[in-house]
């Protein structure tokens, strides 16, 4: 079975695409690649929920296959999401063994965490866009 798409469907993924947006930002030591109503966990931030907060580390930006890179950061430029959890992830067990030394020691360890909704990518005043 042959499965034919039609233009209608390439002018729908074209139509979405024109309106795409994305930026990499830098949070906790490290870099996540976001766009408009994408959900991340990122290290916990301080805030509580429904607390809206904004990234100002914005490493790159792609708006209308138009991409900007920032030299490190792009100034003026912003990420605004909205906190909708502070939680922490599943319990990892640490455990440590020495044979024949009657040494062993177990712990436990969960990871802290914010759940983030991103809201909005904000752009610098455009001179330039190459």
């Amino acid at each position: 079975m042959v499965i034919n798409y039609t233009h209608a469907h390439k002018k729908n993924y074209y139509s979405y695409l024109k309106d795409y947006m994305m930026a990499v930002i830098k949070t906790g030591g490290k870099q996540y690649l976001v766009s408009p109503k994408k959900k991340i966990k990122i290290e916990k931030i301080e805030g509580e929920e429904g607390d809206e907060v904004d990234f100002t580390e914005v490493l790159l930006l792609e708006k209308n296959k138009k991409l900007e890179i920032g030299k490190p950061i792009i100034k003026n430029a912003k990420v605004v999401g909205k906190i909708l959890k502070q939680g922490k992830g599943k319990k990892v067990i640490i455990f440590k063994y020495k044979a024949k030394k009657r040494y062993s020691k177990k712990a436990g360890h969960r990871q802290s965490f914010t759940e983030v909704e991103i809201k909005d990518i904000l752009l610098p005043p455009q001179e330039r866009v190459s």
